[in-house]
């Protein structure tokens, strides 16, 4: 299955603790099977694969799960050693309150902070001394992997109220809205997830076999691949699925598929910050990205493929999304692997 996307700029931003340093930009990236001219397009796009062996990339290289952004170092194995302690908790609630514990422990702490009032509970985000952060990647990388290790310990999609955070909008704003599926507020007073309390009395039910395999690939993987099943775009996205050769799903279709009005369905998309066209457009884009990755494959035959029926009209399409011809884009990809992903 086609791997879905993560822009240029979260690798970018990725490898900046490494530049700090003066570590070999570009052999990280071919490391990561990531062509180091690709990056040079503003629109830049790697396959959700990719961008999750680069974070593992960067980590062993730099022996730092901070990737060089923190106030300290973050020796690998710390992330695996919290999710450990995490299994023995029996409920949401005492799992955070048990990481946060743990988080402390080290000086010049990382952590995320329980709040509950009444239906809301808070998720803060608390870091003492100096970072190197410039582009908010480390902020943002602790906001998702907690999301997504809480939703997955409780083995349900947590749905967040909001997203908050203590800096101005970020020129890569616009992503956020794929990112968290919820109202954003920047300029806030702190940076923060908002969700319903009843979460918090979920049962951790994953045991240590699951867990195991799950640290194999993780925290990167929680970057690289969001969990939205149990989002609307998500399951959109399911429904309309890859082959844009035949007629695409109508939106009373899909909304009659998810047992919802039309109208209902519009308003829950909106509040995921998307819409039925941003979701087809996004899929065409991935698919056409993924396919561009095998070299067999004639460009003529991809805008097939990805629901064009003029080559012309997919070129000026592709370089609407990537900034780059598909041409162009083949030449400074290298082919990347199958796998099922997700989207950053």
């Amino acid at each position: 299955m086609a791997d879905l996307t993560v822009s240029g700029h979260f690798v970018r931003s990725a490898l900046s603790g490494a530049e700090l340093q003066n570590r070999d930009i570009n052999a990280l990236l071919r490391h990561a099977g990531i062509s180091p001219d690709l990056l040079k397009a503003p629109r830049a796009r790697v396959s959700s694969a990719q961008f999750s062996r680069l974070m593992q990339v960067i980590w062993e290289d730099m022996q730092d799960e901070f990737g060089g952004l923190g106030p300290r170092r973050c020796r690998p194995g710390t992330f695996a050693t919290m999710c450990t302690l995490a299994l023995e908790c029996t409920t949401l609630e005492s799992t955070l309150v048990r990481c946060h514990h743990f988080s402390n422990l080290f000086e010049n702490a990382v952590s995320m902070r329980l709040e509950k009032e009444g239906q809301e509970a808070r998720l803060v985000l608390e870091i003492e001394g100096e970072i190197h952060d410039p582009q908010y990647f480390l902020r943002e990388s602790i906001l998702v992997i907690w999301h997504r290790l809480c939703s997955w310990l409780i083995g349900q999609a947590i749905k967040l109220d909001s997203a908050r955070f203590s800096y101005a909008e970020p020129s890569h704003g616009d992503e956020y809205r794929h990112i968290f599926h919820c109202p954003l507020q920047f300029g806030a007073s702190r940076t923060e997830l908002r969700f319903n309390s009843r979460f918090l009395s979920a049962p951790v039910i994953r045991d240590r076999a699951e867990m195991k395999q799950f640290l194999s690939t993780s925290p990167a993987d929680l970057l690289a691949r969001p969990d939205a099943d149990n989002t609307f775009a998500g399951k959109i996205r399911k429904l309309i699925g890859r082959d844009f050769t035949q007629p695409t799903p109508d939106f009373e279709w899909i909304a009659s598929e998810l047992h919802v009005s039309p109208q209902t369905l519009r308003r829950r998309l909106k509040q995921e910050n998307t819409s039925f066209q941003e979701i087809k457009d996004l899929l065409r884009r991935d698919l056409a990205i993924y396919y561009l990755g095998k070299q067999e494959r004639a460009i003529n035959d991809i805008a097939y493929l990805v629901g064009f029926t003029e080559p012309s009209t997919f070129h000026r399409a592709f370089k609407k999304w990537t900034g780059m011809t598909p041409g162009a884009w083949r030449e400074d990809e290298p082919p990347a692997p199958d796998s099922s992903a997700g989207t950053r």
